[in-house]
């Protein structure tokens, strides 16, 4: 992990096209601005985490699940 000191108004650039500001330092808190393209997701670390635990849970095929959509095609019947 790369460790980096700035201060208010300074900046750090990611890439040819991300650029981070420091915008103030205030008590605990810092509040940064982000520079960067609009097709690319930027996201707080505790939303990314729930994005991915979500689309991991999505991905969770339980065998009853199977055997109950096999069942449904089978009979042609629709879903409840």
């Amino acid at each position: 992990m790369l460790v980096l000191t700035r201060k208010a108004g300074e900046g750090i650039i990611i890439g040819d096209d991300v650029k981070i500001t420091i915008i103030e330092v205030k008590g605990g808190g810092i509040r940064i601005g982000i520079d960067a393209p609009r097709d690319m997701k930027v996201h707080r670390q505790e939303v990314y985490d729930k994005i991915k635990q979500e689309n991991q849970e999505a991905t969770q095929w339980h065998i009853t699940d199977l055997n109950e959509l096999s069942s449904m095609l089978k009979s042609g019947r629709k879903q409840p």
